[in-house]
């Protein structure tokens, strides 16, 4: 899996470390911010789709669930 490096302000990383962790939903921050991209990829696409502006392929994956933290 490539790695990348992102810079976010502290206040934002505080509010990410609040879900991980053993009290949080996220096993670790890399987790978190996978499932937030995820999230947002698909909520991006159900948009495009509401506006055809997507190939088959993609509408096809905007209607899926998500599946949650497992993928």
């Amino acid at each position: 899996m490539p790695k990348i490096s992102v810079e976010i302000p502290g206040e934002l990383l505080d509010d990410l470390d609040e879900h991980v962790g053993d009290d949080g939903k996220f096993v670790n921050r890399s987790d978190a911010v996978r499932a937030s991209i995820r999230k947002t990829l698909d909520v991006l696409d159900e948009i495009d789709a509401r506006h055809d502006r997507l190939e088959d392929e993609s509408v096809e994956r905007a209607s899926k669930p998500t599946g949650g933290d497992d993928e």
